[in-house]
């Protein structure tokens, strides 16, 4: 079982810039693929961002394309995602994940796909 630690959260102005960290511990990061969620005070959870164990295929949702970016270092056991031109609606705690998985070229995009999460970071955006 692995275990997931967040960090990188802060308060930021518009427009600005953070980088999350995912650091994974207990076992290897290889063989997990990896995924970053966030949730806003009275929302539901939200993909953000996928990235299989090898770190050669992602997904990035729409609301974050272009801005956002994911990215991994398994000699690290580390997975990153670089924010970019935040906003507003960026606000909200993010939360990676992870899963198992043989498949070095899957990346899973619903929540329920992850059997481990992190404890989370805040992330503030002020207008």
């Amino acid at each position: 079982q692995v275990q997931l630690v967040e960090s990188g959260g802060g308060v930021v102005q518009t427009g600005g810039s953070l980088r999350l960290s995912c650091a994974a511990s207990g076992r290897t990061a290889r063989n997990y693929a990896m995924g970053w969620f966030r949730q806003a005070p009275g929302k539901e959870r939200e993909f953000v961002a996928a990235i299989s164990w090898s770190g050669g295929y992602t997904y990035t949702a729409d609301s974050v394309k272009g801005r956002f970016t994911i990215s991994r270092d398994n000699a690290k056991n580390t997975v990153y995602l670089q924010m970019n031109s935040l906003k507003p609606e960026d606000t909200a705690v993010y939360y990676c994940a992870a899963r198992f998985t043989q498949y070095g070229t899957t990346s899973y995009t619903r929540a329920k796909e992850y059997p481990t999460w992190g404890q989370g970071t805040q992330v503030a955006v002020s207008s």
